[in-house]
């Protein structure tokens, strides 16, 4: 009896479905990518209610795929298990509210679909803001996903208050924090270069791979000079390289650094800024920001320095792709010292 009873639900959940499908199918032709995006969603908040509010659950595996059979039947290949229970999960992981703000700003089903396997929910609100703000193609956000760009952002460290603060600004756009567009640790696999290598050769590499630097740097990054003459008293010093975030409207210095940070790093590095803001700053930006890029990390000097605090950035950068371990290990460090700092105060 109760699996009879199931099965005339399925086709009463199947009933409802049917409807939002032929309903969706009538709109015109421009929305076809929101309207795909909601659809699916709307079908995942169907299945949910019908399998939790019936208290279902040990049957969902169950419901699903004979829903599954049923909507191949009658819409085509694309309404498989597999799809049903994407279009679940993006049901359980995002609200009507972020769910229509995400395709009214762009984002795909794909993108949707992707950022929604994401654990945890601070997490999958980054994602779909950077997504949106930094104009990710699908393959792009994949990519970030993969390479751990959240744990590797500055902002991970910060109390989960100020990370949606930070988030909730970025939509407006008017005043963005540096720290989603500054990482802890950039990813140079790409150069191709010897672990024994200069400064110069690492200068002579990133240049020679310009584009895939800057997309590592993020996108809104603009490559202005390399070796960068500053003449103070008399005294001539040269800047790695230079760069313009159009976002953030800013000059960014970037030195690059063998071995691990020392402080007179920051001393030098204060002198390029300040002379930037002098003589090379523009009405209308902010002030110059500093990235230090070294090959070595120090995680708990930089922290106690409370670098990140001020206008110098500090990271590692690594010629090989680390295991996801070794990036979460590294964002639980800096989180326990960030967790330190703030008791001290």
């Amino acid at each position: 009896m109760e699996e009879i009873k199931i099965q005339d639900e399925i086709q009463n959940l199947y009933g409802s479905i049917a409807a939002l499908i032929t309903q969706a199918k009538t709109r015109v032709a421009i929305t076809v990518n929101a309207e795909v995006a909601m659809l699916n969603w709307r079908v995942g908040v169907y299945i949910h209610q019908f399998v939790l509010q019936g208290n279902r659950a040990p049957y969902g595996k169950q419901i699903i795929s004979n829903l599954s059979e049923l909507m191949v039947l009658n819409f085509g290949s694309g309404w498989s298990q597999k799809q049903l229970m994407h279009c679940l999960r993006s049901a359980e992981s995002f609200s009507e509210e972020q769910i229509v703000s995400a395709v009214q700003r762009q984002l795909s089903w794909t993108h949707i679909k992707t950022i929604s396997y994401e654990k945890d929910a601070l997490k999958r609100q980054f994602y779909l803001e950077m997504a949106i703000n930094q104009q990710w193609n699908t393959r792009t956000l994949a990519d970030q996903i993969d390479k751990m760009l959240f744990e590797r952002t500055a902002i991970a460290k910060k109390p989960d208050e100020q990370i949606k603060q930070a988030l909730q600004e970025l939509k407006v756009e008017d005043l963005i924090n540096p720290d989603l567009f500054f990482k802890n640790t950039y990813i140079l696999d790409f150069l191709g270069i010897k672990n024994t290598h200069s400064e110069k050769e690492l200068e002579n590499a990133l240049l020679a791979n310009i584009e895939a630097f800057i997309l590592e740097l993020g996108n809104g990054f603009a490559f202005v000079e390399r070796q960068k003459r500053i003449s103070i008293d008399a005294t001539d010093y040269h800047l790695d390289l230079l760069f313009y975030h159009r976002k953030l409207r800013r000059l960014v210095a970037i030195d690059l650094k063998l071995g691990k940070f020392k402080h007179e790093y920051k001393s030098q590095m204060e002198l390029y800024l300040r002379w930037l803001e002098r003589y090379e700053m523009q009405p209308g930006e902010e002030k110059p920001i500093g990235l230090l890029l070294c090959s070595e990390g120090n995680t708990e000097h930089i922290e106690l320095l409370m670098l990140d605090e001020k206008e110098i950035k500090v990271a590692q950068y690594l010629t090989e792709l680390p295991s996801k371990k070794w990036f979460a290990d590294k964002l639980h460090r800096a989180l326990e010292i960030a967790k330190m700092n703030k008791e001290l105060e």
